[in-house]
Formats: structure tokens, C-alpha cells, sequence
């Protein structure tokens, strides 16, 4: 096993993180609800189990800001479009910075200035993968070996479009969680896959 494959491990890993702390959420924090309840609300000011999975989240961001910054030169050397990889590194530094400074209010409120930059910094982290999932299409697309995830990419990005969509249009709704967890799903799986597929290939 070589250093690169020990980071695209990693990248498997932090999706899986993050999506424990859901569930974890669910069974651990009394009245918490998955269809009502957003998934930052687990790692609001006074949260029951804040500090476990604060660290969590950190240890899933950090693993996957690491795949993330060699994902470029483990595709094909380095020799496509820069674009795609980039995207993605800095939604996660952003995401990064989210947790370590811009948790939502008591109760997963947004009424401070903090927490309504958490919104705003997430709607951005959210469009970068987007952009991100568009520009590996193309990239993929013309790489040999990889042209599948070529065309995953552009099934995952139409996705996240419409889930994010809908996810807008149910802020503060009683299904809220719900339609959350379809964008984040989206989200995670793709990161799962592309360093399940950068493991394989880096033999």
C-alpha cells in the first residue's frame, strides 16, 4: 500500500464520519429528529453531544481536505483541468472554518450575525461542489480509465441540483432534515467514490 492510497482511505473515511454523526445524532440527542432536524443542529451552541461530534466532524473535514489536495496529480499526474480538485478543497476549508468558528445559535437557530454566516458560508461550500462535480465531468470524461466517473459526476451534479433545490425551498419546514440529507448524501457518496476510485487506481 503506498501513501496515496493511505490518503484516498481517508477520503473513504470522512464521508463515513459524517454520516455517523447523523445517525449517532438521532440515537443520542432526546427529541432530536431526522425528517425535522438539520444535521448542524448537532453541532449548535449547547448541543447535548457538541464536543463528540465536533470532533468528528473535524477529523472527516481534515481527512478529506488531505484527499482533496492531491486528488489533482493522483487522476492522471496532474494532467488535467485543475479546476475540479480545487473546488472541492476549498468548499471543505470553508467547511472547516464553519465548524471551527461559525456554529449555529442554541437550539440550531439563525439568529446571530455567526450563525447566519454559517448559512451563508455553507450555500457557498455547496455551489463550489457543484461547480466541482461539473468540472471533474469534463475532465473525467477525457481521462482515460476514468471516463465512467466522467459521467457520474454529471448524474451527481444533476442530483445535487435538485435536491439542493429542494432542500432551499424547505429551510425551517418540518421536513427540513430530510431534504437536507438527500444534499449531503449526494454529496458524501460522491466523495466516497472518487477515492474508492483513486485507491483502486493507484496501484
Amino acid at each position: 500500500m503506498n501513501i496515496q492510497q493511505l490518503i484516498a482511505i481517508g477520503g473513504m473515511i470522512g464521508p463515513i464520519l459524517y454520516t455517523m454523526i447523523w445517525i449517532l445524532g438521532g440515537l443520542l440527542q432526546p427529541g432530536y429528529s431526522h425528517i425535522r432536524d438539520d444535521v448542524s443542529s448537532l453541532l449548535a451552541v449547547g448541543a447535548p453531544n457538541k464536543r463528540l461530534f465536533g470532533i468528528m466532524h473535524v477529523t472527516d473535514v481534515v481527512l478529506v481536505i488531505i484527499f482533496f489536495s492531491t486528488l489533482h496529480w493522483a487522476i492522471d499526474g496532474g494532467q488535467g483541468l485543475i479546476i475540479g480538485p480545487a473546488c472541492f478543497l476549498l468548499a471543505y476549508l470553508i467547511e472547516l472554518v464553519v465548524e471551527l468558528f461559525f456554529p449555529l445559535d442554541e437550539g440550531g437557530e439563525m439568529k446571530s450575525p455567526r450563525a447566519k454566516m454559517h448559512f451563508k458560508l455553507v450555500m457557498v461550500m455547496a455551489i463550489l461542489m457543484m461547480v466541482g462535480m461539473l468540472a471533474m465531468c469534463y475532465r473525467l470524461s477525457n481521462t482515460s480509465g476514468w471516463e465512467w466517473l466522467g459521467t457520474y459526476s454529471l448524474v451527481t451534479f444533476i442530483v445535487a441540483v435538485v435536491t439542493g433545490l429542494v432542500a432551499s425551498k424547505n429551510v425551517g419546514t418540518k421536513i427540513m432534515g430530510l431534504t437536507e440529507r438527500l444534499v449531503v448524501t449526494t454529496n458524501v457518496q460522491y466523495i466516497f467514490v472518487l477515492a474508492l476510485n483513486v485507491y483502486i487506481t493507484s496501484v
